[in-house]
């Protein structure tokens, strides 16, 4: 992924990127230091990246424990968000980066997402309900 031989962006992000370029830039041919508080670049360039990881990780952990909250209670949905083993922490950072690396990546994804969705409504409503809440029980508890 990223640039072919040709230096032509041919990922989905370096189309963005290139299209955002030429619609903020007045002069896309005359290269832009890189904004951050150093000199060097690459150092401002690893700030960006880690207060993007830091502000998408606070608000995806806020959204979970917000979702889970409505039904569940705060003190539920802090432990099982919060009690994440470590399988389920990478399966969902490799899905994620499959999804997000190309369109047939994001398409397998999606499909399988879809999958689970059909099986978890073909079984009957009580069925799929008791499971679902019995893995995020074992989940919330600290001792499992």
């Amino acid at each position: 992924m990223g640039f072919s031989r040709k230096n032509k962006p041919n990922h989905i992000t370096d189309r963005a990127a290139d299209a955002l370029e030429t619609m903020t830039d007045s002069n896309p041919a005359h290269d832009d230091p890189v904004p951050g508080p150093s000199t060097n670049p690459a150092t401002n360039v690893i700030i960006h990246d880690i207060l993007l990881r830091s502000v998408g990780r606070m608000s995806r952990l806020t959204v979970e424990k917000l979702v889970l909250g409505r039904q569940y209670g705060p003190q539920f949905a802090k432990d099982a968000v919060e009690n994440r083993s470590l399988v389920q922490t990478l399966a969902a950072y490799g899905v994620t980066k499959v999804a997000t690396k190309s369109v047939p990546g994001a398409l397998v994804v999606g499909t399988g997402l879809a999958i689970k969705v059909l099986f978890d409504r073909s079984q009957s409503r009580r069925k799929s309900r008791r499971a679902g809440q019995k893995s995020l029980r074992k989940q919330a508890d600290p001792d499992s």
